[in-house]
């Protein structure tokens, strides 16, 4: 069958179109983006503001109409962090419901984090034994871990890239003073989660996942996305720090112009590495392993299995 997934995400609105059946491995026949930025439209007041709900709007009519032209068989649509957390989001829910014909589900942490880790699992198969899963979005950080295909403990913490930027860093680049205080929340925001998921006994395999990990990683010399997704890609707790001292001193303007960097994320970069530096020494790990499958993919999977059961 032809799913079409529609992801509403803090930082981008994201129609993925697949051809798939269960037991075998989706395959995705379009790919497209458009940069809307939601979190950072949330006003003074925790509401998503009329230009952020009119760009979604418009977004995810554009998005069914092309599901339409491929002749989706269903199109599976959710919002994440940016909505979750929007003071106004039954209202937001409804516009698009009635102007877009889109009937958006509103992910929580937890069911991010559990679905993530699907995907991971799928992906790298029982032999990677026990798995942490991170993830970076915009608005929140999803982690999960466990020796099943669901994982045992999972947390949502809200330290996306876009929201610590926006209430973090004031100076394009951020002062040391800025970048001082956001690691200092970072590590303490991390601290007790941590514990709880290396509760069930060391990882054997620890995953990231989402933009965030693949352009640090792709700064510090990982294979570039031209060679294919089963290529193996790693980030080191070494390489992350030599990145984050080298992107730390460049403005979001100038990071955009480095290879592997969208102009539309450069400017939360930094607060990126700065959380994922605090996650790794959280857990105390020296090297992540990049899977190229997320959230999309885990909710693909998850349908799958739904319909082999009805």
């Amino acid at each position: 069958m032809r799913l079409g997934v529609l992801d509403v995400g803090s930082n981008t609105v994201h129609l993925l179109v697949v051809d798939a059946h269960r037991g075998a491995e989706p395959t995705p026949q379009l790919s497209r983006k458009s940069v809307l930025r939601l979190a950072e439209h949330i006003d003074k007041h925790g509401d998503l503001a009329l230009e952020g709900a009119d760009a979604l709007v418009g977004a995810t009519l554009g998005a069914r109409r092309q599901a339409v032209e491929l002749d989706c068989d269903e199109v599976i649509a959710f919002a994440t962090s940016a909505l979750r957390d929007a003071g106004n989001a039954a209202e937001v829910l409804e516009r698009v419901g009635t102007e877009a014909e889109v009937e958006l589900a509103v992910l929580s942490g937890d069911e991010e984090a559990r679905l993530t880790f699907v995907a991971v699992r799928r992906w790298f198969g029982w032999s990677a034994g026990r798995l942490i899963c991170l993830d970076i979005g915009g608005g929140s950080l999803e982690l999960a871990a466990g020796a099943d295909e669901d994982p045992e403990t999972t947390a949502s913490l809200p330290l996306g890239a876009g929201r610590l930027t926006r209430d973090w860093f004031v100076d394009d680049p951020p002062s040391r003073s800025a970048l001082s205080k956001l690691r200092d929340h970072a590590e303490s925001e991390l601290a007790g989660p941590a514990k709880t998921l290396l509760k069930g006994g060391s990882p054997d395999r620890v995953v990231a996942t989402s933009k965030t990990f693949r352009t640090l990683a792709r700064l510090a010399g990982a294979a570039p996305s031209s060679a294919g997704p089963r290529t193996r890609r790693v980030l080191t707790r070494t390489g992350l720090e030599q990145v984050t001292a080298f992107i730390s001193r460049m403005s979001s303007g100038d990071l955009a112009e480095l290879d592997g960097v969208s102009s539309g994320r450069s400017h939360q970069l930094l607060a990126g590495a700065v959380v994922s530096a605090a996650a790794m020494d959280a857990l105390s790990i020296a090297e992540l392993e990049l899977c190229p499958w997320a959230l999309r993919e885990g909710v693909i999977l998850r349908r799958l299995d739904q319909l082999a059961h009805s």
